[in-house]
């Protein structure tokens, strides 16, 4: 979707980018940019990853979050803070509130995972679990600001916070100065906004892309309406850019700055999970990996050299175990099918024996004999392969059913 609406008065400037900088000097690390060979080798010009997945607490919230405590007055600090997260803001928030001696308490999902939990507390911060959606848990938080007097730190629809995420756009500029394109995900809306602010003050003929999940895709609603406009379904495994509503502040800037907002669906996104940990050797959340889903999708689209921003790495690893299957499914390096063969000693093992001409990988196996489906001397047997492409998943199911055998693939 393309867009370009006038925006007369910004919220924020570059002098405002600028200005969280310096006060990020020491706290916030200048994050690593590497390149990508094969991501290159698609686009036809060179890609580099801007890795916030390596920032301080896994991700680029430390740096609004720090830049929006640290505005605040003595008085303001004395009531400290409360946010509500299910992971990279809370962590933002906590070890921004440690490093200026506020307190801080964060609210998270019931179902959050333990490992974010836990981070959060290990940076200082008082935990408190509460609702089972985002929605639930930010309405206690607003509701425990209201009761004590805390500020509520929002993740994205503040001034102060977009300006310290787009510190990330002053980086990308310093260290590829070339850049053509930035590509970066999109949840409420606050780093894109930052960057589009930073990067288009100083080289306005830079295209910035927004990313969403398909699944989760507020923006292009709301872009094509004029104003925010919340969905009611959101569905999706990225859940640092599972937002029903983009925030009102980088909205309008947003729709101003930034070029285009496109949508992956969940398979791009895991095979780009996969991409990112198998060719570049980087951990990288979901939400993080939609910039490369982006690239992956469309390749040819995009004029280089291009900057694909990881915006987080903090991916509970149940969730990543799951998700890599997905990714390695979807590429077919797995193969999934039933074979039904005639219930006899050493069936199983001429079956076998197939599978190890045809160099494919056993992972699991079940044989099933009882099932009214299959008649009294046959056996069924299922089969999860672990493959070296869709090519070789097709020589695997020839090869099985050129021995004589009946092949059902999921």
């Amino acid at each position: 979707m393309n867009f370009r609406t006038p925006h007369p008065f910004p919220p924020v400037i570059l002098d405002d980018v600028r200005g969280a900088r310096k006060m990020l000097s020491g706290v916030a690390r200048m994050t690593p940019m590497e390149g990508s060979r094969h991501l290159s080798g698609l686009v036809g010009a060179p890609v580099h990853f801007k890795c916030e997945n390596l920032q301080r607490t896994g991700s680029f919230k430390l740096r609004g979050a720090y830049v929006r405590i640290a505005g605040l007055s003595p008085v303001e600090r004395a009531a400290g803070v409360v946010a509500a997260s299910a992971g990279n803001h809370a962590q933002g928030v906590a070890l921004a509130s440690a490093l200026l001696g506020v307190r801080s308490t964060v609210f998270m999902p019931v179902g959050a995972p333990l490992p974010k939990v836990a981070a959060t507390r290990e940076y200082g911060a008082e935990v408190r679990l509460h609702g089972h959606v985002v929605d639930e848990t930010l309405a206690a938080a607003e509701e425990y600001a209201q009761e004590t007097g805390a500020v509520f730190i929002h993740p994205f629809d503040h001034p102060d916070i977009i300006a310290g995420q787009g510190t990330v756009g002053l980086e990308i500029l310093e260290q590829c100065p070339e850049v053509r394109t930035i590509v970066v995900g999109i949840g409420g809306g606050g780093l894109a906004a930052g960057i589009a602010v930073a990067v288009k003050a100083i080289r306005p003929d830079v295209r910035i892309v927004g990313v969403q999940a398909a699944g989760a895709a507020c923006y292009p609603p709301s872009l094509a309406a004029g104003h925010p406009v919340a969905i009611g379904s959101l569905q999706t495994m990225a859940d640092g850019i599972k937002v029903g509503r983009p925030g009102d502040v980088p909205f309008g800037l947003v729709r101003e700055l930034v070029d285009e907002v496109r949508t992956v669906s969940e398979a791009e996104l895991s095979s780009a999970l996969l991409l990112c940990l198998e060719r570049a050797k980087l951990v990288v959340e979901p939400a993080g990996a939609s910039p490369v889903a982006a690239l992956l999708s469309d390749p040819e689209s995009f004029s280089g050299p291009v900057v694909a921003v990881l915006s987080g790495g903090n991916v509970d690893p149940l969730l990543m175990q799951r998700i890599l299957t997905h990714g390695m499914a979807t590429a077919g390096r797995y193969l999934s099918l039933r074979v039904r063969l005639t219930d006899r000693p050493g069936a199983l093992a001429t079956l076998l024996s197939v599978l190890t001409v045809a160099d494919a990988n056993i992972l699991d196996i079940g044989h099933v004999r009882t099932d009214p489906r299959l008649g009294l001397t046959e056996a069924e047997v299922e089969l999860h392969l672990e493959t070296k492409g869709p090519e070789h998943c097709e020589e695997v199911t020839a090869e099985l059913r050129g021995a004589g055998y009946l092949v059902v693939t999921d």
